[in-house]
């Protein structure tokens, strides 16, 4: 279909704070064919998230809307389903990603900033489990991840702790899982998915 595309991306995506309709972001994301995110938190109302996917998606189009929800490990059961329900409720057809990182990002003393592993891992496991409570599925997980053996998020097998932060601290931006971090979120999310997986098969087959 004809249309103007950023050819710089693939996936543009408007962050929390720049997601109002009457933000310059959502014009011009508007404007665009391609697939489009956008990053819903907590303050985020129902009426909100329906009035945002009319403005970027109104011929409700199948893969053009992805929210990703950022809510914090300690809001996430709380503000998540009215956001599913409302979406299902309306027909709205949208792709659902979680983003369990932003959420969670926290600054100790000095200024550095760290996420806590336990949290992470908590609201994707909640994520994984509201959907499913809901009738909808999660389409995707958005996380900021490195190969290299960092100090940068707190916990994890290693049980990484303030103290340690200093050894290998080499974000200039945000802080990363790191490898080993990594793959353990990465087991989860196969559990997760399988175990969801298997039980709407089992919806399916009666």
């Amino acid at each position: 279909q004809w249309g103007w595309f950023n050819l710089a991306t693939h996936f543009p995506w408007i962050g929390m704070r720049t997601a109002d309709l009457d933000n310059a972001h959502i014009e011009y994301c508007r404007g665009l064919r391609n697939p489009v995110g956008v990053k819903v938190g907590p303050s985020t109302t129902p009426d909100q998230l329906s009035r945002v996917f009319d403005r970027l998606n109104p011929d409700n189009e199948p893969g053009k809307l992805t929210f990703i929800h950022r809510m914090g490990a300690a809001q996430v059961a709380q503000k998540l389903p009215p956001l599913l329900d409302a979406a299902r409720q309306r027909g709205h057809k949208v792709l659902w990603c979680c983003d369990p990182m932003h959420g969670n990002t926290e600054s100790l003393e000095g200024g550095v900033k760290t996420r806590r592993f336990d949290r992470i891992r908590q609201e994707l496991e909640l994520a994984f489990d509201l959907h499913a409570a809901a009738g909808t599925r999660l389409g995707g997980v958005h996380l900021e991840l490195t190969g290299e053996d960092v100090t940068e998020c707190l916990g994890g097998a290693r049980d990484l702790t303030e103290g340690d932060l200093a050894r290998a601290y080499r974000t200039t931006v945000d802080p990363r899982l790191n490898y080993e971090q990594s793959l353990e979120l990465a087991m989860l999310i196969v559990r997760k998915h399988g175990s969801a997986a298997a039980a709407q098969g089992r919806a399916g087959a009666r």
